[in-house]
């Protein structure tokens, strides 16, 4: 007709050491994707929230800051997970700690 019979070959024997070089070179391609992932994105994330983490510890009285939520405000009172800050003259505002995001340079407010 016109399709042929097709016959299957018998397998060469692959020798000891083929197996473990091919098994290492498909993880190849998976090792240098999280070497390249832990460069570009955990490294960096590390590194600003050690910043961040001093930058909170040496907040004091005096500081001009911005809150995650927005708030600018001067420090006036520091407690050990939470700072109070007055954003207008009289209104003071109690936040956690961890709301601060930046501190501003002095007279910036």
């Amino acid at each position: 007709m016109l399709i042929s019979s097709a016959y299957a070959q018998t397998a060469p024997a692959a020798a000891a050491g083929g197996d473990l070089m091919s098994s290492l070179q498909g993880m190849l391609p998976l090792v240098l994707m999280f070497v390249v992932l832990y460069f570009v994105m955990i490294r960096p994330q590390m590194k600003r929230q050690k910043e961040h983490k001093a930058m909170i510890e040496a907040l004091a009285k005096g500081d001009e800051i911005a809150t995650a939520g927005g708030l600018l405000g001067k420090v006036t009172k520091l407690a050990d997970a939470t700072v109070t800050i007055e954003i207008s003259a009289g209104v003071e505002v109690q936040l956690q700690r961890q709301a601060v995001v930046q501190v501003l340079p002095k007279g910036s407010i």
